[in-house]
């Protein structure tokens, strides 16, 4: 199996010019992640919204585009990516991905 790896981050000063400023959160499996969001969305439910990443592989069964992830053809996504349009991305076993 060939699998490959790779991130991109945009840079602080782009970022920190977003408005509504973005917070990310980036951990292995099993860090606390899910449940740290789920308890911001709990107690602060005007303030904190889930981004829906993009991604190039097909879907599973039981997702829905627009649900787990947006997906879309190559094409598109490194359209996007060469506009600036993701925070981050990355690549894993020949997929795309974009957040």
């Amino acid at each position: 199996m060939n699998i490959c790896f790779r991130i991109t981050i945009r840079t602080f000063a782009k970022i920190a010019s977003f408005k509504p400023r973005p917070i990310v959160f980036s951990g292995p499996s099993g860090s606390g992640k899910t449940t740290l969001i789920n308890k911001l969305f709990k107690e602060y439910p005007s303030i904190f919204a889930f981004s829906i990443s993009h991604t190039t592989r097909a879907p599973r069964a039981g997702e829905q585009d627009g649900r787990e992830y947006h997906f879309a053809p190559r094409n598109q996504i490194e359209k996007m990516i060469a506009n600036g349009e993701f925070l981050e991305t990355t690549e894993f076993s020949s997929n795309l991905y974009g957040t």
